[in-house]
């Protein structure tokens, strides 16, 4: 009898499962699911209005997607769920929620629906900023040993952060929460019945080292001291590496997924980092960017570096035996969206509906035409702050060059070349600090859908640029986790490196780099750096302050 997995991809906006057969690694199918409430940016459900930079969910969202997807894909494949060994799935992060002890989320809770802080905050929730700051400066005045392992600064979009914001702001929210903890694992409590903790996103988003632990109860203190213990009280010190089995689906998950009571469940898992062994990503030196609303940046090396402005190296945070490396662009798709909807004349929407085109393809078509630096313009890829290497969510977007003559895909362009400059400054960071990348690919919808966006990343990277082979790459990864945790004896596999092996692949397009292109790119990029430098590293904090006087005034 065939056997199969199931791996469930949660994103920013939607969650997607693909069935997958465990001894090929062939996809049958695969399901959609948007969330009804999306990101909640400006009011709860309730109505209660939020702040600037927060950034919501809702956990009641997660649970659909497993009703609605898996069912779905074991309908249309007709595949009995006796065939079905294992599930997995893998979460945006750091995204994280305050629950009970038996797991339930306080925001669905009368008492506290009303209290933003009761409810999910998602990893783009940049509120809590004020905190990450104090984190950082507090860790160095202490000398922190693990704060170079975090490229020396801790992002407020990392779970600490977060915590402390809850504490500061609703103290009732933090004493309710019997635990803090992030989505991935919380969604595998769902599934399992039992809570366990993941080792990556312990690892890059808690603080937490393989060899150290977590910092130590002094640290917190000097943070706050209602934090002292935080680790004991609200995260737990239990963590289990990727590749594990978290336990069996429970009798009520069955009832919801249609799955059978007892299949395997998956350790939890992050997006970027689960859909290395999805490409067949084995070893050193090939970084994988997973593109879509940001982009994730994940590379292995052989030994612990610390790299200034990386999000993290963590011991086995990838794949067993080597240093899991991460980085990032807090904006990427998100800022195409933000163009699309707040600056595009009408006339350019009139003419794609003509030509039967979603708007981003006549754009891309239109600035397709355009040679490289033709436009005259430049771009900061900021709109959403910036995650490496800069490592500062209050940095903001910016073009320049523009004139009367400026047109649409002009500025479109450049703001593909942006993410493109960004994606360079990261690797040529790794490489500066002694961490090898030979080998680029990228995943993700960005890299399906948008040939002219990869070829001016292999032009800017002067390297080849390899595809993910897969269209639902991260949930193609938890898929060969789930397979793993299922194990040979099952169908299986008893460790990733055999089931990516078998079940990984890349496209047979590759983009090679255009000579002409990258010479042209280089001048560019080093204009860019300039720019990046300058904003970004405290020569000009204009950013900064042109954003504290919108938050001044706003609240005037």
């Amino acid at each position: 009898m065939t056997k199969y997995v199931i791996g469930v991809d949660y994103g920013t906006l939607s969650g997607r499962a693909v069935l997958v057969e465990a001894a090929t690694g062939t996809e049958l199918c695969s399901s959609v699911f948007d969330y009804p409430h999306g990101v909640i940016d400006r009011t709860l459900p309730t109505g209660e209005p939020l702040g600037h930079d927060w950034a919501l969910q809702h956990p009641q969202d997660y649970i659909e997607v497993l009703a609605h997807t898996v069912p779905a894909v074991l309908k249309e494949a007709g595949v009995n769920p006796d065939q079905v060994i294992g599930i997995g799935t893998d979460f945006t992060a750091c995204t994280i929620l305050p629950v009970t002890e038996e797991g339930i989320p306080l925001c669905t809770m009368p008492q506290y629906e009303k209290n933003p802080h009761a409810w999910v905050k998602l990893w783009k929730h940049h509120a809590a900023q004020d905190k990450a700051n104090e984190l950082n400066r507090i860790a160095e005045e202490r000398e922190e040993p693990w704060l170079k392992n975090y490229g020396g600064k801790i992002s407020s979009e990392w779970a600490i952060p977060k915590i402390w914001q809850v504490l500061d702001e609703a103290p009732e929210i933090y004493a309710a929460a019997d635990r803090f903890i992030e989505a991935a694992d919380w969604i595998i409590w769902q599934l399992c019945g039992k809570e366990t903790r993941n080792s990556c996103t312990a690892g890059y988003k808690e603080i937490w080292n393989k060899a150290a632990g977590y910092p130590t109860n002094e640290f917190f203190k000097a943070l706050d001291p209602r934090l002292e213990k935080v680790v004991e009280e609200k995260l737990g010190t239990l963590i289990t590496p990727l590749g594990e089995k978290a336990g069996f689906v429970t009798q009520k998950a069955a009832q919801l997924t249609g799955l059978k009571e007892g299949t395997a469940v998956a350790i939890g898992n992050v997006d970027a980092h689960v859909s290395a062994p999805a490409v067949g990503i084995d070893g050193p030196g090939k970084i994988l960017a997973i593109m879509g609303t940001s982009t994730c940046h994940v590379l292995m090396g052989t030994e612990e570096t610390q790299v200034p402005g990386m999000c993290g190296v963590v011991a086995d945070g990838i794949l067993p035996g080597y240093y899991g490396y991460e980085a990032g662009q807090s904006c990427v798709g998100d800022h195409f969206a933000w163009f699309v909807d707040h600056c595009l004349p009408a006339g350019y929407y009139d003419e794609a509906q003509k030509m039967g085109m979603n708007v981003h393809r006549y754009l891309t078509e239109k600035a397709q035409k355009l040679k490289p630096g033709e436009s005259g313009l430049l771009a900061l890829d900021w709109w959403n702050g910036n995650r490496s290497v800069l490592v500062d969510v209050d940095l903001t977007g910016m073009i320049l060059g523009m004139t009367l003559q400026t047109k649409p895909e002009e500025i479109y362009r450049a703001l593909i070349e942006a993410t493109a400059y960004g994606n360079r400054e990261i690797v040529e960071n790794f490489r500066r600090n002694g961490v090898p990348v030979e080998e680029f690919f990228a995943a993700g919808g960005i890299s399906q859908k948008n040939p002219l966006m990869m070829q001016i990343y292999a032009d800017v990277l002067g390297m080849p640029v390899k595809i993910s082979g897969s269209d639902q790459c991260p949930a193609l990864g938890s898929a060969i986790f789930a397979a793993v945790a299922a194990g040979k004896e099952a169908g299986g596999y008893d460790t990733v490196y055999e089931a990516a092996r078998v079940m990984g692949k890349i496209k047979d397009t590759v983009y090679q780099p255009n000579p002409e292109h990258a010479a042209v790119y280089d001048r560019l990029f080093r204009e860019y750096v300039t720019l990046h430098d300058y904003f970004g590293r405290g020569e000009n904090d204009v950013m900064k302050r042109l954003k504290r006087i919108k938050i001044e005034q706003s609240k005037a």
